[in-house]
């Protein structure tokens, strides 16, 4: 099992790569909401000049914010200048539609991009909003077609892992029957003798950790929120800072890496459970989830301290800390 971190695109991201490729992660894999985040494919490019041996991926790429020929030639770009170590991870966009107004793409128009992308990355000609198109880069301007880069998909449910199985090299999502898998974890590793329900795990935590809430009420609207704990009294603080046309603006704001007021009111409920414990507990937590068949377990730290996270994550997995 190979033990990744996933990281946003922001001022600290290349320094943290370094760091994790010093702690023995196996990848770093890069988050994208554009409404969120800055651009990840350059944060990519920076942290590839700065690293030599860690893997390097983005995950999720949200097909709906790139044309398929922009996003074929970034891919290229990253492959280029990270030597190969390079691959790229697509969802049908949740947060990333959601906090611009918009429901996440139907799984057949992700499929549609994926086919595509393959093409124009292995040289061929394919239609796109029907006109042919294929990538003209000449030899000298970049990586000479085909770029043998891995393409996964996140998705979930039957329609999902149908899709993954006819265009994807791998899947972050429930363990696929026949494609490697990934998932994404959140959690920390607690001090010797630490509380679990400290203020400083719920501080660590709770950016990753508030999604319940976030999606909840995107989705599914005040009642949805409601039925979750303290989830009343932190829609109406969100809904008396805007009308209603513009309360999408609000909800993830901040998301996976900083606490609103209001969110930091919902942190008395959240899981302090799951992937919360002491270096042999996390430990024994991961070999768990080796042996239900995931081959990449990728750890999303939070929090004030992301650094005190990361290490303290590697040294809890045996095997990268040997």
């Amino acid at each position: 099992m190979e033990l990744s971190c996933g990281l946003p695109p922001g001022p600290d991201f290349t320094e943290l790569v370094v760091l994790a490729e010093e702690l023995g992660y196996s990848r770093a894999w890069i988050h994208e909401s554009a409404p969120v985040w800055e651009d990840p494919f350059v944060h990519l490019a920076l942290a590839a000049g700065r690293t030599t041996r860690i893997g390097l991926g983005a995950a999720v790429l949200v097909p709906e914010q790139r044309s398929v020929m922009a996003m074929a030639s970034g891919i290229a770009t990253i492959a280029r200048v990270s030597d190969g170590r390079f691959r790229a991870c697509f969802g049908t966009g949740f947060s990333a539609r959601l906090a611009i107004g918009r429901r996440p793409m139907p799984i057949t128009a992700l499929g549609e991009y994926v086919r595509a992308l393959r093409g124009l990355l292995a040289g061929r000609t394919v239609t796109v909003d029907g006109r042919p198109v294929r990538m003209l880069h000449a030899a000298d301007r970049a990586a000479a077609r085909p770029l043998d880069v891995p393409l996964w998909l996140s998705v979930f449910g039957p329609r999902g892992a149908a899709l993954a199985g006819e265009v994807a090299d791998g899947v972050i999502g429930p363990v696929h029957p026949t494609l490697p898998t990934a998932t994404i974890v959140s959690g920390t590793v607690l001090d010797p003798g630490e509380d679990r329900g400290s203020p400083r795990v719920r501080e660590a935590i709770g950016p990753r950790r508030l999604g319940a809430w976030h999606g909840a009420y995107a989705t599914h609207g005040a009642e949805a929120v409601d039925a979750l704990p303290g989830g009343a009294a932190w829609r109406k603080a969100l809904e008396a800072l805007a009308p209603e046309g513009e309360r999408h603006l609000l909800v993830f704001e901040g998301h996976d890496t900083e606490l609103t007021e209001r969110d930091r009111e919902l942190l008395p409920y959240i899981d302090v459970d799951s992937m919360v414990a002491e270096a042999s507990g996390i430990d024994a937590q991961l070999a768990s989830l080796a042996a239900s068949g995931f081959q990449e377990i990728v750890y999303t730290p939070s929090g004030p301290d992301v650094a005190r996270e990361l290490r303290a994550f590697a040294a809890a997995h045996r095997p990268a800390a040997r």
